[in-house]
């Protein structure tokens, strides 16, 4: 088992590979676009100035019920093409995902929840993913590495916040957002639960299964095998933190044989750790899509983050 201190120096490794990122200490600032009730919680509508490029707009649920500081989830919206879509997915039903949205779910629970525009998606959207790869490809910057810088620092936001639990913080999303999930939990470690739903994805498995189209560009780190890492030694940065995979059996984007693999090393990783509970990989005869079965065992998992 590796001592804290070279799990930090590994995190600080992945970090490096992840283009020329803004600083980690710039002020965050938040603007209160409006504030409205909706049926059982309340919406923020947000601009956060999180990278000093460009504004992040963001949507904050809450429960109508004030009090303490609540446990939050950072939700990281899916990718399908959807650009317009974005954070709208926190609060709107959408193909893929199971009814009611996460921000009802969520809230009904007494959890506060957190969704921004990633680069290129919803209000921040009308580039091509290709053009905006490039530009910064040409300026020493990765696109993937700017939407997980924007995510941390969301992380930074919300523990601004008075009305969050600092240690109660948990990630989750479907796709590019399960991605973003266990990406974001592996470089951060006040991310104490990380769902991903149908993403956790064997980068040698998707080679040899000739996929690796099937994800867009905005997926692809420079350099990221040549330095040694792979799917299973990222995910190994989570434990012994809660994590709960959930992937279709039917779902290209994440080859069996990749999966066997991931959940054998994830399983010595966190028995190693002594939280062999902490981790779990669930499969369902299904592409890639949230089900039923999969909106049920979330909830339980949700439910940890509570106790």
């Amino acid at each position: 088992m590796k001592s804290n201190s070279e799990i930090r120096a590994q995190r600080e490794k992945l970090y490096a590979l992840l283009g020329d990122l803004p600083p980690r200490d710039r002020k965050i600032t938040a603007e209160l676009v409006s504030e409205e009730e909706r049926e059982g919680y309340v919406l923020e509508v947000l601009t956060l100035d999180l990278n000093g490029i460009e504004p992040v707009p963001a949507f904050f649920a809450k429960p109508k019920a004030g009090g303490t500081a609540k446990p939050t989830i950072l939700y990281n919206h899916a990718h399908g093409g959807g650009y317009e879509w974005g954070k709208n997915e926190l609060i709107n039903p959408r193909p893929g995902f199971q009814k009611p949205p996460y921000a009802e779910v969520l809230t009904s629970m007494g959890f506060n929840a957190l969704c921004i525009d990633t680069w290129n998606f919803g209000e921040r959207s009308g580039r091509t993913e290709s053009s905006l790869f490039k530009e910064m490809l040409w300026k020493g910057q990765v696109l993937w590495g700017m939407m997980v810088y924007d995510s941390i620092r969301a992380i930074d936001y919300l523990c601004s916040r008075p009305d969050v639990d600092p240690d109660r913080i948990g990630t989750l999303g479907l796709s590019m957002g399960s991605t973003m999930a266990w990406w974001t939990a592996a470089l951060d470690e006040r991310i104490a639960l990380c769902i991903d739903i149908c993403c956790l994805t064997d980068f040698d498995a998707l080679i040899e299964a000739r996929g690796l189209d099937g994800h867009g560009i905005y997926y692809y780190v420079p350099n990221l095998l040549k330095e040694g890492w792979t799917t299973g030694k990222i995910n190994a940065l989570i434990a012994p933190r809660l994590h709960l995979s959930l992937a279709g059996n039917y779902d290209s984007l994440t080859p069996a044989k990749g999966l066997d693999r991931l959940d054998a090393e994830l399983k010595e990783v966190y028995s190693q750790a002594g939280a062999p509970e902490a981790w779990k990989l669930l499969r369902y005869p299904c592409g890639h899509m949230e089900t039923h079965a999969m909106r049920s065992v979330i909830i339980e998992w949700l439910r940890r983050l509570q106790a």
